[in-house]
């Protein structure tokens, strides 16, 4: 099997405006981007040269936006699969629900047949059969429409867009490939629905029917199409003129099968649906308890069954920690491998999202939207290798790649963890705050890990630690161990040494020695507070107490023995799972009709432990090293955050009385402003979704 990549390219509409992840990425005005691409060994690209970007306006030139990155492409000798139509509705002259929609997509296929004759294969229009159903039947994507009639149209369109496309292409270039891509599914459900459930199942073909001519009168949806208003003639041109896809391209999400569930009342009011006769709700399959999936695998033998056509996974990609990507990207290359031992012809897997994607989380129907990380991570402006660039480019040099994280099983497959056999992460720590929240979330991410003790393992003394990686083999160590008390330091400075600066430096020793990972943390107490804005990572350093001497110098001393260490640097951090932060006392304080004060004069960027650890563990797989930041995003200071938590508690504040800190007589300094922000990545979701998630997990 072969090895390609693809961006997430999608321009579809909203009302009048159309959202354009190329434009969010900014890879118009960098070409160069793709250069990180070309190094990964991947030799076919799904790229854009899509209609409503490139052509808008037919009274005039075409703009070729990507003109620069298809020669790089050429120049490279990287095969290029075209796009022309991604979940678009075409522009305003020729929308996707126009009479001349399929006319207009040839013309301006032939125009880039002309200007780039050397691009061999071309995917006219991506997911016609998805793409019909957001616009035409949920009316999610424009024109916006709700009935099976503007669904059927739409499809229409698309699938006769596809044929004059190629038909176009190929006056210019005969050589030219269809490679045809859709959406792979399949729907379970109650009994209560089973018909529901086979007509959905014969829908789901249905675009894939259409082209290869095999929507007859004989067509089990052929009555529907036909109740639904479409003309003889419509059909008939499938029939007279079929394109069966050179290669026929699927593209599988961990959601892509459905479940249909006529219980209304226990799932959200955002999943109900129905079809005019009975009331249901259309969920996701993998989370609900009673579906049991096909998988890739059999929904692969259905395809090949049904056409036996050439066939590819043209997207593969899944947004979610970084050890469950791997394990999905690997489960769908060791599945479709199978399927070539047994004689189904796959050529390729497509690594999708290379640059990440914008607003999925939103189905798209909001202008740019939540960014979620792909191959690479866009989130500095630059892209960030993740650790799937080496999956990926172990695959393309026909290689093992080796983890010790990617054999376990991933979230969706709902299985016991079998007896661990791979090497661990060690957790130094794991009774404080952020070490249990390590535990419980390399519990849940289903991450390999030992949290030994303090009277098991003493990270004062080196030779305790080298026995004890001799024995367990770690292949990261995670030290959430520190001196927290801010003012005891300031009259004990000798413990808070010895725990924040020495024992660092002897983990840092002895992961040096081993070729271990290092993670270690340091705070927001390293910095003198002058500065009005917040710190970054490059900002140089100035503690006013003890305690934030202890963290500096650990910074220094570590990254001076192992430059490859990674150390995140935080703030104030509170979550639901302990009693000992800030949030949680307040509520406390104030649930008991207790008055409290709260610092107006110490500004900081509170962190829910959560969220911090995620990324944490998204950063340590991606073997990042040097200093990074890591809070929720929003400067504060401690009396606004006290009343911020009231309000979200339903509790009174006028209770909560601002003070200075110099009126407290605090032995500890604290710096005036402490907030912290990143320029290497993107921050941790606001203050306000880490409240809102705080405040959820205590319901």
């Amino acid at each position: 099997m072969e090895v390609w990549g693809g961006i997430e390219c999608s321009i579809n509409r909203i009302d009048k405006s159309y959202f354009d992840q190329l434009e969010y990425n900014d890879l118009y005005s960098r070409p160069e981007m793709l250069d990180e691409v070309i190094k990964l060994g991947i030799k076919t690209i799904r790229f854009p040269v899509l209609w409503e970007k490139n052509w808008p306006n037919p009274g005039e030139a075409p703009d070729w936006a990507v003109e620069k990155h298809l020669n790089l492409l050429k120049h490279r000798k990287i095969n290029v699969i075209a796009g022309l139509v991604h979940h678009g509705s075409g522009p305003g002259n020729a929308g996707i629900h126009s009479d001349d929609f399929a006319e207009q997509l040839a013309i301006y296929a032939k125009m880039v047949a002309q200007k780039f004759p050397w691009i061999n294969s071309y995917t006219p229009v991506n997911e016609p059969l998805t793409t019909a159903r957001f616009c035409g039947l949920y009316g999610l994507w424009y024109p916006h429409q709700k009935n099976s009639k503007d669904f059927l149209n739409l499809l229409i369109n698309q699938c006769k867009g596809t044929i004059l496309a190629m038909r176009a292409i190929r006056e210019v270039n005969p050589k030219a490939q269809l490679v045809f891509t859709e959406d792979l599914t399949k729907i379970h459900g109650t009994c209560e629905l089973k018909h529901q459930i086979t007509f959905e199942n014969h829908r789901r073909w249905l675009s894939i029917d259409l082209l290869c001519g095999k929507v007859g009168h004989r067509h089990p949806l052929w009555k529907y199409i036909i109740e639904q208003g479409i003309q003889k003639d419509q059909l008939s041109f499938f029939i007279e003129n079929p394109l069966p896809p050179d290669l026929l391209g699927f593209n599988y999400y961990v959601t892509s099968e459905r479940y249909l569930d006529h219980k209304l009342e226990i799932h959200p009011p955002s999943s109900h649906g129905g079809n005019g006769r009975i009331a249901y709700a259309d969920v996701e399959a993998v989370r609900h308890p009673e579906a049991k999936l096909e998988g890739i695998a059999n929904l692969m033998k259905e395809a090949w069954q049904r056409y036996r056509l050439p066939m590819a996974i043209t997207e593969a990609h899944l947004c979610c920690g970084r050890e469950d990507q791997l394990r999905w990207l690997k489960s769908i290359w060791e599945d479709c491998a199978q399927l070539n031992a047994e004689g189904i012809q796959i050529t390729a897997i497509t690594f999708w999202a290379l640059f990440g994607a914008y607003g999925w989380d939103k189905l798209l129907t909001e202008e740019k939207g939540n960014y979620e990380s792909g191959v690479f991570d866009l989130s500095s402006g630059s892209p960030r290798p993740t650790a799937i660039t080496k999956f990926i480019t172990a695959l393309a040099r026909q290689k093992i790649y080796q983890s010790p994280l990617i054999n376990s099983p991933g979230w969706w497959q709902n299985q016991e963890p079998p007896a661990q056999t791979s090497s661990p992460v060690l957790i130094i720590g794991g009774s404080g705050t952020l070490g249990t929240a390590f535990v419980k979330i390399c519990s849940d991410r289903n991450i390999h890990f030992l949290a030994p003790k303090s009277n098991e393992l003493n990270v004062a003394l080196i030779e305790q630690i080298e026995n004890f990686i001799l024995l367990h083999k770690p292949w990261a160590i995670i030290n959430a161990a520190g001196y927290v008390n801010v003012d005891i330091a300031e009259g004990n400075f000798e413990p808070c040494f010895l725990t924040n600066t020495l024992g660092p430096i002897n983990l840092a020793k002895t992961c040096r020695e081993h070729q271990i990972l290092f993670l270690n943390f340091s705070s927001d107490l390293v910095f003198d507070g002058i500065r009005q804005a917040a710190y970054r990572e490059n900002d140089p350093v100035s503690p006013l107490n003890n305690y934030g001497f202890s963290k500096a110098e650990a910074e220094k001393r570590v990254l001076s023995i192992l430059p490859s260490s990674l150390i995140i640097r935080t703030s104030s951090f509170f979550g639901p799972w302990d009693g000992h932060n800030f949030v949680t006392a307040v509520l406390e304080k104030l649930k008991n009709g207790e008055s409290l004060t709260a610092m107006d004069d110490v500004v900081i960027t509170a962190t829910y432990i959560p969220h911090l650890v995620h990324a944490a563990l998204d950063l340590l797989i991606d073997h990042e090293q040097g200093i990074w930041h890591l809070t929720n995003n929003g400067s504060i200071s401690w009396y606004e955050l006290a009343l911020a938590v009231a309000k979200r508690g339903g509790l009174d504040g006028s209770n909560i009385q601002p003070i200075s800190q110099y009126k407290l007589n605090l032995p500890a300094l604290r710096p005036a402003n402490s907030a912290l922000e990143t320029s290497r990545g993107k921050p941790l979701p606001s203050l306000e979704k880490g409240l809102d998630e705080y405040f959820h997990q205590r319901l």
